[in-house]
């Protein structure tokens, strides 16, 4: 008689994880949200949506659809209007007898003031070229858009949505660069011990004695250059602390496991033994690090850009977004500063809400 077909097979961490996180339904539509900001992030960076956020499409400080159009933008496109001629402007014959000699495809030699353009020429081969190219095509700007438009008339969606993809990626690859960090440095902590031990200790008390904000702000303004890189690597060198901590904690007590004396009694290098047979027990706890600093670290760039030590000038994120907005809000146009902090708050509750859920379903005495 067989009985094979009788034993199943115990399920494992990440099976059991995922079983705990299904049955929680508050972190399921986490996940989907959190999945949908990834999306958009894919979408965006491959040129699929928000590619032409930098085009003008509305009016200067357009209000959102559901607000109405603002007096204001007709009162100026009123004002940009030619002026009516003056029956007793000297001038006038000359000025009509400059305008029907000049060629209305290109830009005219004499504006309707009487001034001289220098590089009306220039500027008359430049826009034949491109009226070649069919791109000389001038689009009429909105006076209203879905959710508005900010001082240049960019779309205020397509501009949220590429300061999503710009804040996301520094906040996925710093958390991850900090959480290798700190794992690597909390393996030869705690494995190892003594003098190394000590060692890590003093460099992780350095770090630790400066309050965080004030330590990423001090680095930034050393530093003096403007960058996604120079951001992800400042997050990366001050936020390794947290997961040295914890990783150092668990080599600490996992060193001393019968399973790792076996791999001991087998000849296993230390290098094997870190990491091929105590690393896979603990990765939940690097995982569960990882999404814990995405959140913290996004809104750490939101913070650096507010403060002009983040994305450079052509860059748009969140944080790029909220220090524009600082001043729009003091003449009345708050849409800008809705759109980035409702689509920041978003998400970063949606991955604290999943970080905790899976913080929980990877935790081993729940099982």
């Amino acid at each position: 008689m067989n009985s094979s077909s009788d034993n199943s097979v115990s399920p494992g961490l990440w099976a059991l994880a995922w079983r705990r996180l299904r049955a929680d339904k508050v972190a399921m539509f986490a996940l989907a949200i959190v999945s949908s900001f990834m999306l958009i992030l894919l979408l965006s960076a491959t040129g699929l949506i928000a590619a032409d956020w930098e085009q003008e499409t509305g009016l200067s400080y357009a209000p959102p659809g559901f607000v109405g159009a603002d007096a204001s933008n007709a009162v100026k496109a009123q004002a940009a209007a030619p002026l009516p001629e003056n029956p007793l402007d000297p001038l006038g014959d000359i000025l009509r007898q400059l305008r029907k000699t000049a060629n209305t495809e290109i830009p005219v030699l004499v504006d309707d003031y009487g001034i001289t353009d220098p590089l009306a020429k220039e500027m008359a081969e430049i826009y034949t070229e491109l009226a070649k190219t069919g791109k000389a095509s001038v689009t009429e700007r909105l006076s209203t858009l879905p959710f508005g438009a900010d001082k240049w008339g960019h779309d205020i969606i397509k501009k949220t949505i590429k300061g999503a993809e710009t804040s996301i990626v520094v906040g996925l690859v710093a958390a991850f660069l900090a959480t290798l960090l700190g794992t690597l440095f909390g393996a030869f902590s705690g494995y190892f011990g003594g003098r190394v031990d000590d060692f890590f200790n003093w460099f992780y008390s350095i770090f630790t004695s400066i309050p965080y904000l004030l330590l990423i702000l001090s680095v930034a303004a050393v530093l003096q250059q403007k960058g996604i890189t120079t951001i992800i690597l400042i997050l990366a060198f001050t936020g390794w602390t947290g997961p040295f901590r914890l990783i150092r904690a668990e080599y600490m007590k996992h060193k001393s496991r019968e399973y790792v004396w076996a791999a001991d009694a087998i000849g296993a290098s230390h290098f094997r033994k870190m990491f091929i047979h105590i690393f896979p027990n603990i990765s939940h706890v690097a995982l569960v690090q990882v999404s814990i600093l995405v959140v913290g670290f996004i809104k750490s760039e939101v913070i650096l850009s507010f403060l002009g030590f983040g994305v450079p000038v052509g860059v748009v994120s969140w944080g790029s977004m909220l220090n524009e907005a600082q001043n729009e809000l003091i003449l009345g146009k708050w849409w800008q500063l809705a759109a980035a902090t409702g689509a920041m708050a978003v998400l970063v509750t949606a991955f604290s809400l999943f970080t905790d859920a899976l913080r929980d379903a990877l935790d081993p005495k729940l099982k």
